[in-house]
């Protein structure tokens, strides 16, 4: 008896289950419930569309119901919603053009997705505030633009879609403020970090206000709203998107039996199936495990999604796959940066209570010597064991090759010792004979070992003034250009001559531009007896995450 399998929802997760599914077994009745227009699109380069670095409409479509019914003969059904599930008796009413008809399943899959969160705030129906999640927002959004009916945008939310409009928009020459009601924007980076994105923003005109969330929006008549900040302070805009993030789509299901987690996302197990028979379900609207910590997660990315579908595919056909989590392993383009993360940030790791360590280098994309080096910062974040648990780059050319094979670490829980022996290839061009993944796991290593314990940020700002000595390494004219309060200046290349000047007694926090005259200070300091210790990252961390956005902005026009 061939097997029936229904899966609710497309795009990612839904149609990679439907493909797999397929190729797997060729006699098996499939059918693909999408409630949209279109079963599978590139969400991620919706913006981009709209920015027009992607000019084709039709490059986002990433298959179409004709191709997968010719080549997958798979029964699509578009603009038919499933609008209750019964598990008891196998059955899905689906709604289409205002009728309803009911389908039986051997299998289910759901991958219903997410939605954008619209908060209850005043004025949030204003027809000029708008969400993009799909196909038809984005073609809405860029009417408006295309047509010259927009002037001043403000974006609502600073995650990965909300920092991707902001720059695509002020591209586009509009007048763009960023609100964010959290201190900072982009939550997978950490505090310390994440204002060198902000920066970048705000060179690039758009205006960021932080950590002042939208109390409501007021109707002005023929024209866009007035947004109002808790502050009190206002301002205009011809266009809202809200992009505060998304809430799993799973309100058809409340009846269902199948458990829901508090947030209202599908309670799955490591085979993806629910707690019901014969039901799975992957996506944005599922529940997972964090492969970092092991605490239960939401993770609404493509990549996640695309192998959970494959692995629902497979054990409906018998195959013994099984999902591990998702470490969240995310990148971005902000103008001129590139921002990459994956595995837990400290945040996390406070949250949970899980100790850990850090590590923070400026290395260069290439050999120095070679002609067109760009700089990088990558934070490495790690246990006492030496565990790599995340990790956060920024910076130009190469990023994404070092976050990928930091990622590759994570996933194969690796530890820093494994990040000084990797072997990747170099040539000037490329790298440096010693990547920034060998350095960032190098200063790791010394940390562990005490050959050169490391500090941070934190504990330069929490240091007992009467018992520490701030010593900054660097050369007096770079000490006289900028330097950490209170600190004392000892240019390396003096120390030993001037180590009477010193109070054995006092504990010496050593810093210099970016680490490494630091790290050779407290390697001579240690070995004289003094109790050293080096800043990771040095000047060039303290500076950068000293940033404050300008409220004000910059304005191109």
């Amino acid at each position: 008896m061939n097997k029936k399998v229904i899966i609710v929802g497309g795009v990612a997760g839904g149609a990679s289950a439907a493909a797999r599914l397929r190729r797997l077994d060729e006699e098996a009745e499939i059918i693909l419930l999408e409630r949209g227009e279109h079963i599978s699109f590139a969400n991620c380069g919706l913006p981009y569309y709209i920015g027009g670095t992607i000019q084709d409409r039709s490059k986002l479509l990433v298959q179409t119901p004709e191709m997968m019914e010719r080549r997958f003969r798979i029964d699509v059904r578009v603009q038919n919603e499933a609008i209750q599930v019964n598990t008891k008796d196998k059955t899905v009413t689906i709604r289409q053009n205002g009728d309803t008809y009911e389908e039986n399943y051997d299998a289910l899959i759901l991958s219903p997705g997410a939605k954008p969160i619209r908060p209850s705030i005043e004025g949030i129906d204003h027809s000029r505030i708008l969400s993009l999640r799909n196909i038809s927002d984005t073609d809405h959004i860029k009417s408006m633009v295309d047509m010259n009916a927009v002037r001043e945008v403000t974006v609502i939310g600073g995650g990965f879609i909300g920092v991707e409009m902001a720059e695509v928009l002020a591209e586009r020459g509009l007048k763009v403020t960023l609100v964010e009601s959290a201190p900072h924007i982009l939550a997978p980076f950490d505090d310390d970090v994440v204002p060198i994105v902000e920066k970048e923003l705000q060179d690039h005109g758009v205006r960021l206000i932080l950590g002042d969330p939208v109390m409501k929006f007021n109707d002005v008549s023929g024209n866009g709203p007035e947004v109002i900040l808790q502050s009190g302070h206002s301002h205009h805009a011809d266009l809202v998107i809200m992009a505060i993030g998304v809430t799993p789509d799973t309100a058809f299901l409340k009846d269902s039996g199948i458990e829901l987690g508090p947030k209202g996302h599908i309670i799955v197990n490591e085979y993806l199936q629910t707690n019901c028979e014969d039901v799975y379900a992957v996506g944005d609207a599922i529940e997972i495990p964090n492969f970092v910590t092991g605490q239960k997660t939401a993770v609404p990315l493509a990549g996640p999604a695309n192998k959970q579908g494959r692995i629902a595919a497979d054990h409906i056909a018998g195959l013994p796959s099984k999902y591990e989590g998702a470490q969240g392993t995310s990148i971005l383009k902000v103008f001129r940066l590139t921002a990459a993360s994956t595995g837990s940030n400290e945040r996390t790791l406070r949250r949970r209570g899980i100790p850990y360590r850090t590590a923070l280098v400026h290395p260069g994309s290439h050999a120095g010597y070679y002609p067109g080096a760009e700089p990088m910062t990558l934070k490495l974040i790690y246990d006492k064991q030496g565990r790599v648990l995340g990790a956060q780059a920024l910076g130009g050319a190469g990023v994404d090759k070092r976050m990928d094979v930091l990622a590759t670490v994570i996933r194969l829980k690796g530890t820093v010792q494994d990040l000084t022996e990797l072997e990747l290839a170099y040539a000037p061009p490329y790298s440096s004979a010693k990547d920034p993944v060998n350095m960032a796991g190098f200063v790791a290593q010394n940390d562990l070992n005490g050959m050169s314990p490391t500090i941070t940020l934190e504990d330069i700002k929490e240091r007992n003034k009467e018992n520490t000595i701030l010593l900054d390494v660097r050369t007096r004219q770079e000490f006289e250009q900028g330097h950490i309060p209170d600190a004392v200046n000892i240019p390396l290349d003096e120390l030993r001559d001037r180590l009477d000047q010193l109070d054995s007694s006092k504990k010496l926090l050593v810093y210099c531009q970016v680490g490494l005259r630091g790290y050779t200070a407290v390697r001579i300091l240690r070995q004289k007896g003094f109790n050293a210790v080096n800043l990771t990252g040095g000047y060039k961390y303290y500076k950068s995450a000293s940033f404050t956005p300008d409220q004000d902005g910059i304005i191109i026009y």
